[in-house]
């Protein structure tokens, strides 16, 4: 089991590895995009185009959003290293009891909170089966072969 696979699973069952933010795809959208608009030469033309599109008038604002989007999401370390949603019930639930996931808890198929991320309840299933260090690795590979969560059924 390698480190860095255990340290990617998430409290709540998701696998942090798996994530399109994490897996930087945000930052690549931004910079994707911004090519495109450097390309073309939309970036030198906001009045210009304002006078078509009114909605040119705010390109200025549009650039700090990009900027936002980068600063905010562009490098996520994961759930365990502090990155995701900072208000998290289920990490802090899991952090007070010093539980790996929520797999670990004997209350998980009646705790509210778990049930608000119904989508993860069937992975924290497969980690109290399996372990969490042979569910890890077997995201891992599965994220090394192109899987991403995006592209799946879980949003």
């Amino acid at each position: 089991m390698s480190r860095s696979a255990k340290s990617l699973v998430g409290y709540c069952g998701l696998y942090c590895g798996a994530c399109g933010i994490h897996q930087g795809r945000i930052r690549q959208a931004v910079e994707n995009l911004r090519k495109v608009i450097g390309v073309y030469g939309f970036d030198k033309m906001g009045s210009q185009l304002a006078k078509w599109e009114p909605a040119f008038q705010h390109y200025e604002e549009f650039e700090k959003v990009l900027d936002g989007f980068v600063s905010l999401l562009g490098d996520c370390p994961g759930c365990v290293a502090g990155g995701g949603d900072p208000s998290c019930t289920l990490r802090e639930c899991c952090k007070e009891k010093g539980y790996t996931t929520c797999a670990e808890c004997e209350e998980l198929d009646s705790c509210e909170k778990a049930k608000r991320i119904a989508e993860s309840l069937d992975e924290l299933h497969r980690i109290r089966a399996m372990g969490v260090d042979e569910w890890a690795d077997g995201m891992q590979k599965k994220v090394e072969a192109g899987y991403c969560y995006l592209d799946n059924e879980i949003k």
